[in-house]
């Protein structure tokens, strides 16, 4: 863990390395997915096949895909508590995203010139679902219902199934979000089958969902091929707390993004250095308490960060430049500095509002930028599986208005066929 004063001679150099820290895929990863993508685009089934029996121990055989009837099976065997829980986030998720549904323009101006545009869904979206040990049923619900909400008529899950074994709470959070098909396949193997399309699986539009470096870089390298939702690393929480709040509450949420991966960063931004020292000396007691102690120590040893700043007026420039995934503002009334942070994923207000209830069934969308690209990405939406088309009408006389001065810049672009095809219909 590093600790920062921003009344420290070194803290720009620090903070300017901390801005700058990478905690993504290396070139060796990025040959590797090349490799992979190449062989599921020549080789089809029989690659996605051998790379399946290769890194998940699963012969596929016939079992390429696990049937409707076995996610609603496993949704009426959940626990009547957890199948409340994930039923009130299913609601919640489905309500904030419709209302992102954007309306279709159509009008006319005062040249007679009508135009607009119309919004469509994609025909198909593919969504990764990480597999194995990691059960993510609530990633799967924020992937999959803006795709519904949308209007997206087949979406396809693929999701691993080491050693062939399938996690039933994905089964049971695809059978709740409408999913249409369940694909038992993961890595840049399942990203490129969805993308290129092979002889079982009919290709894609749009990919989303999280996953490790592979499927990451397999997404990053067939944007183009296919949309993509974003280029996902590793989870980042900025909590910005004055030294009224309760240290083991900030302790907490620090840790609820370093449990994600070693990679993982969390930063605490306080004007208080007697809290800084407090939240320091709490992390060993709650990692005591956590399962997961083993990831969320290495992520916090190599990653946390606790920046000591005069005074909290500072934050919000800190925040900007950092473009945190998930920010906290802890404090008695954060609208004053919400109003001054212009980048980041998504923000949480006050100290009753911890990130991990945006995680699950808050509403907004879960599915944020990492990396620092919140200073120009934004959050997974409706909009992702959607696409716009423009129009245009020439009514009576329109031509003749605006067509001259169309003319002209064509003439002085050098596109005489441009200005030839107006020409023609005004009897030029």
């Amino acid at each position: 863990m590093r600790r920062l004063d921003t009344r420290e001679p070194g803290f720009a150099a620090a903070f300017d390395r901390l801005v700058r820290d990478r905690r993504e895929s290396d070139e060796d990863v990025a040959r590797d997915v090349a490799d992979i993508l190449n062989d599921v685009r020549v080789g089809g089934d029989e690659a996605v096949g051998e790379y399946t029996e290769r890194f998940d121990k699963h012969v596929l055989g016939d079992e390429w895909q696990v049937s409707r009837e076995a996610c609603a099976e496993a949704f009426e065997a959940l626990d009547p508590t957890l199948r409340a829980a994930l039923e009130l986030a299913a609601k919640r998720i489905r309500a904030f995203h419709e209302g992102q549904l954007p309306a279709d323009r159509d009008e006319t101006d005062k040249a007679g010139v009508r135009m607009g545009a119309k919004w469509r869904p994609v025909d198909a979206a593919g969504l990764y679902v990480p597999g194995g040990r990691a059960a993510y049923p609530s990633s799967l619900l924020m992937n999959a219902i803006p795709a519904k909400v949308a209007g997206v008529e087949r979406l396809a899950v693929v999701t691993p199934t080491p050693k062939g074994a399938v996690n039933p709470l994905v089964l049971a959070a695809a059978h709740l979000a409408g999913v249409d098909e369940v694909w038992r396949i993961g890595g840049a193997q399942a990203i490129a089958a969805l993308a290129y399309g092979t002889r079982r699986i009919a290709p894609v539009d749009v990919i989303v969902g999280p996953g490790n470096a592979w499927v990451a870089e397999a997404k990053r390298q067939l944007f183009g091929v296919v949309g993509i939702d974003m280029v996902a690393g590793p989870s980042e929480i900025l909590v910005i707390a004055d030294g009224a709040n309760d240290p083991e509450w900030i302790v907490a949420d620090l840790l609820s993004q370093a449990e994600h991966d070693p990679a993982a960063q969390s930063i605490l931004i306080t004007d208080d250095p007697g809290f800084a020292d407090r939240v320091a000396d709490l992390i060993g007691v709650e990692l005591a308490l956590l399962l997961t102690a083993k990831v969320a120590k290495a992520s916090w040893d190599e990653h946390g960060t606790i920046i000591v700043v005069a005074s909290l007026d500072e934050a919000p420039a800190l925040a900007n430049r950092l473009a945190a995934e998930h920010v906290e503002l802890a404090v008695a009334d954060p609208e004053p500095l919400f109003a001054r942070i212009r980048h980041a994923g998504s923000v949480f207000l006050g100290r009753n509002c911890p990130e991990a209830i945006g995680d699950y069934l808050a509403g907004p969308n879960h599915v944020l930028p990492t990396g620092r690209r919140a200073r120009f990405a934004s959050g997974l939406s409706v909009l992702d599986f959607m696409k716009r088309t423009s129009f245009i009408e020439m009514g009576e006389g329109a031509l003749e208005t605006i067509g001259p001065a169309a003319i002209a810049l064509a003439e002085a672009e050098g596109l005489g066929a441009h200005a030839r095809s107006i020409e023609v219909r005004l009897g030029i």
